[in-house]
């Protein structure tokens, strides 16, 4: 016989023939058929009974095999085809294995040209193997398996797909036409065949040579699409594949993903460069798209195959960048202002807000603004610049950016939501979304379900009033607001550090808002004026912090145009406290009277002038020391005139037992004193107590009560009595709020629940109100709500119904006095409870330090070290960095 020849099994055309490839060279192929020896033949127009599982048998045992062969002699007429034997890696010899399964047979004329010994010895053995085959009903000999019909037309592909739709079914690749289309041979079930045209889904490969059958004129290949189809049949052809059928083109041809036991074919290709993402099948990809993308980033970053000569064209930045969100322009454009201050607007990558010029779109663009605002404006965002919009069309260039806050996309939420539609990019585009194909998902799902701009019926367009237009609407406006506590607001203009044009939605009003109280420097409302000291970064500070917030405010009174006077709360802290602060006001001694915010005011004062800030940069202490009679006033009569340096207090060591009674929503404290006070107050409410059980003591005020007044109060939460204040009057609702004097907690009640607190047994001079203001030493609680709202929790509940030591560190005359509390068993300073609240990330060490805080080093250098190691672990305020330099 010849020697053995080698070659790797490309395909199997029947049981009895194969397709060999040279090992060394993809490109020479021969068939070969076996020795003397037929098999049953699959045809489109029916298949010969057992022919599929001849050839699957072949299949499964040498596609992709490397074997040895030899030809025993060939047939020359028509097509030359050699006739030989074939040996696996496992000296398997074919076609013995073959014939003893029953899936070939001996050929009626095997053997009569050919009478040499070696024949006639392979021709006995083959038939031995039959007679075995046959007695034993294998293969072709059995009965099982005749009942198999294979479709070669798919004459439905819509119908096929919606009875598959999203079914991974089992498969074979019966053709490689190019890298992304194949021939695809559906194993319904045992008894049905389908085979059909199947485009890969998700990308698009170059072409190969086609053939016009009209005129046999010739298409030339594209670059890579050879490659592209070697890459795909050296993996898939004639290989058992999974297909999962997700749609069908306009061309009524079927798309979906092709997998291998190595994972996804499309992303395999895209790796090695030899096709292209495309967006079509975007939407029914879902997750898969970013796989895709991925490989494709990996084949543009190392330039091979079809982007060998590829130019990344993104200009955007190094990474992500913690920034906060300054202003909301649209649903689509925001500025954002980095930890040193800078600010810059940037665009959200690949969407678009509603269409003015669109009718159905265009009702839809103030809801769109409002929904992003009211879940970013403020917030600390991570933004990542993904490229650059040239100017064009009278517009300037844009920057394209990824925005997310909490791990979510912006964009993606406005998308879900129906609050802004998907660019659709050219393919080559790199400037686009990296989560594109998610947003793509959510748009159709948003349309599908009618959500946003989606919805047919538009939504009801708020027209806001003007209120500050006149003094006369002013006026009447304001009757219905000063009966009204902290109304919720928006602030959507800033025209000075104080004044603001802020909205009620909840009315549809609108109207100029002054903050009382204090004095800011004016601002330039146009080129030709020029602004006072302060005047601008006063109105800086105020867009900063207000600017599209949400906001609470309390009018007191009208100005001479229009304006309402009053309060104005971001993030329930005063912000005339704020800025006065920041030494970018002072204090209006009458108007701050009036509002009820003196002390607070004049704290803040007294705090910006020591700290030098803004108009207090020059301050003079010496000026004031003989209005100032607490321990801030040694530190102005001690100034050494260097930088207002001064020589620290002496640390103070006074302990007192107390009890937390009450916290505030600012965090101040409200304490008790245990000693002769509190043991007098249970004996007095004792009395009071037995005092309002006798009916005969059951008697109403006189009058409306006044602002001021002390009065009996029925506590809501267990219908006891204590000794109260009036705070605020309602006299259209006939209510109240008042102050529980001996323990610092509010609430708003009927008159029906106040009595008269007449009796001299009971009165404040007879035991003076038993509440103390107290603040936590050493700590600047956060002003962002929700940390605040942390904070106060953790106060509450670590100090709810315990004994603890306060040590007074400080006791202004005219405000709270400053406490470290600590437990009973502890007596240091420095293992406090004030040091488990900087532990937490709920309070920060305040960088300029007041000088009685000065002679506390040891404490301070402490809660320092706490902080940093807060600061580490992203506890509380510290989640997303150290936000202190903003």
């Amino acid at each position: 016989m010849p020697g053995r020849m080698e070659a790797r099994v490309k395909s199997v055309v029947s049981g009895d023939t194969l397709v060999l490839e040279s090992v060394n060279n993809r490109g020479q192929e021969r068939t070969l058929s076996f020795a003397y020896v037929s098999a049953p033949r699959l045809r489109r127009e029916g298949d010969e009974p057992f022919a599929f599982q001849s050839r699957d048998f072949l299949r499964k045992l040498l596609v992709g095999k490397v074997v040895q062969f030899q030809i025993l002699y060939n047939i020359p007429t028509g097509v030359k085809r050699d006739y030989g034997i074939v040996f696996t890696a496992a000296n398997q010899r074919l076609p013995d294995v073959l014939v003893a399964e029953g899936w070939a047979k001996l050929r009626d004329d095997a053997g009569k040209k050919d009478d040499s010994e070696d024949s006639k010895e392979l021709i006995e053995k083959l038939e031995a193997l039959e007679a075995h085959a046959k007695a034993d009903a294998k293969g072709l000999w059995g009965k099982d398996g005749k009942d198999l019909e294979s479709v070669y037309e798919l004459s439905n592909p819509k119908a096929f797909l919606e009875e598959h739709k999203g079914q991974s079914l089992d498969a074979i690749v019966e053709k490689v036409v190019s890298g992304d289309r194949l021939i695809v041979r559906f194993l319904i079930n045992p008894t049905l065949h389908v085979q059909s045209l199947v485009l890969v889904a998700g990308i698009r490969a170059p072409s190969t040579k086609r053939v016009n059958p009209s005129d046999s004129s010739e298409t030339a290949a594209e670059p890579f699409g050879p490659e592209a189809q070697e890459f795909v049949e050296s993996r898939l052809l004639q290989r058992s594949v999974g297909v999962t059928v997700l749609g069908v083109t306009p061309h009524d041809q079927l798309f979906g993903s092709v997998k291998h036991p190595n994972g996804s074919i499309a992303e395999f290709l895209l790796k090695a460069g030899l096709a292209r993402c495309t967006d079509f099948h975007s939407t029914v990809l879902g997750s898969e798209m970013g796989a895709l993308r991925q490989a494709e980033k990996y084949a543009k970053d190392n330039k091979l195959g079809v982007f060998r000569g590829h130019v990344s064209h993104r200009q955007g930045g190094a990474g992500e960048m913690e920034v906060t969100v300054s202003r909301i322009w649209s649903a689509d454009s925001i500025s954002l202002r980095t930890k040193a201050g800078s600010e810059k607007r940037v665009f959200l990558s690949s969407i678009r807000q509603p269409k003015q010029s669109d009718p159905k779109q265009a009702p839809f663009v103030a809801e769109a603004k409002e929904f992003l605002r009211k879940r970013i404006i403020g917030k600390h965002v991570k933004v990542a610049i993904d490229g650059k919009r040239a100017a064009n069309e009278g517009y300037e260039e844009r920057e394209m950016a990824t925005v997310n806050h909490n791990n979510k996309n912006v964009a993606l939420m406005l998308v879900e939501n129906g609050y802004a539609s998907v660019i659709r990019h050219r393919m080559d585009d790199p400037d686009r979304s990296p989560v594109y194909d998610e947003l793509l998902a959510a748009e159709e799902a948003a349309q599908s379900e009618g959500k946003g701009m989606w919805n047919p019926k538009p939504p009801k367009a708020i027209q806001y009033v003007d209120y500050s237009e006149s003094l006369e609407k002013a006026k009447r406006q304001m009757s219905l607001l000063a009966r009204q506590k902290k109304v919720p607001a928006v602030v959507d203009y800033v025209r000075s550090g104080s004044r603001f044009v802020v909205l009620i939605p909840r009315d549809n009003a609108k109207l100029t808002f002054v903050l009382g109280g204090i004095r800011c420097p004016r601002t330039a409302r146009n080129a030709n004026e020029t602004s006072e000291p302060f005047g601008q970064e006063a109105a800086d500070f105020a867009n900063r912090r207000c600017l599209q917030r949400d906001i609470e405010i309390d009018v007191d009174d009208t100005d001479k145009v229009g304006g309402f006077i009053g309060t104005l709360y971001v993030n329930r802290e005063n912000f005339a406290k704020l800025l006065v602060e920041e030494g970018l006001a002072s204090v209006h001694a009458y108007s701050a009277e009036r509002s009820g915010n003196a002390n607070e005011l004049n704290a803040a004062e007294q705090k910006a002038k020591e700290a030098r800030r803004g108009m207090w940069h020059d301050w003079d202490p010496s000026k004031e020391a003989a209005e100032n009679r607490d321990v801030d006033s040694d530190y102005a009569a001690n100034s050494n005139g260097t930088n207002g340096d001064a020589a620290p207090t002496e640390k103070k060591k006074d302990y007192r037992d107390v009890v937390v009674t009450h916290v505030e929503e600012t965090g101040k404290l409200k304490l008790q004193m245990i000693g002769p006070g509190t043991a007098n107050l249970t004996e007095l409410m004792n009395s009071f107590r037995t005092f309002h059980l006798n009916s005969a003591n059951n008697q109403q005020l006189p009058g409306p009560p006044k602002a001021g007044d002390f009065v009996a109060a029925q506590f809501t939460e267990d219908g006891e009595w204590y000794r109260a204040r009036i705070r605020r009057n309602d006299r259209d609702a006939k209510q109240a709020e008042v102050y529980y004097i001996d323990y610092g907690n509010a609430e708003t009640i009927p008159w029906s629940r106040l009595r008269p607190l007449s009796q001299p047994q009971f009165s404040p001079q007879k035991l003076r109100p038993q509440a103390v203001d107290a603040v936590l030493s050493f700590l600047q609680l956060p002003t962002a709500s929700e940390y605040l709202k942390d904070a106060i929790y953790f106060i509450e509940e670590q100090t709810a119904g315990k004994q603890l030591i306060a040590n007074v560190d400080h006791s202004p005359s005219d405000g709270p006095i400053h406490v470290t509390l600590i437990e009973q068993s502890a007596k240091s300073l420095t293992a406090s409870f004030n040091a488990d609240v900087v532990s937490e990330g709920l309070a920060m060490v305040p960088k300029k330090l007041k000088a009685w805080e000065r002679a506390y080093g040891d404490v301070l250098d402490a809660l320092r070290k706490k902080e940093v190691v807060a600061k580490e672990e992203r506890k509380g305020m510290w989640e997303y960095g150290d936000l202190t330099e903003d």
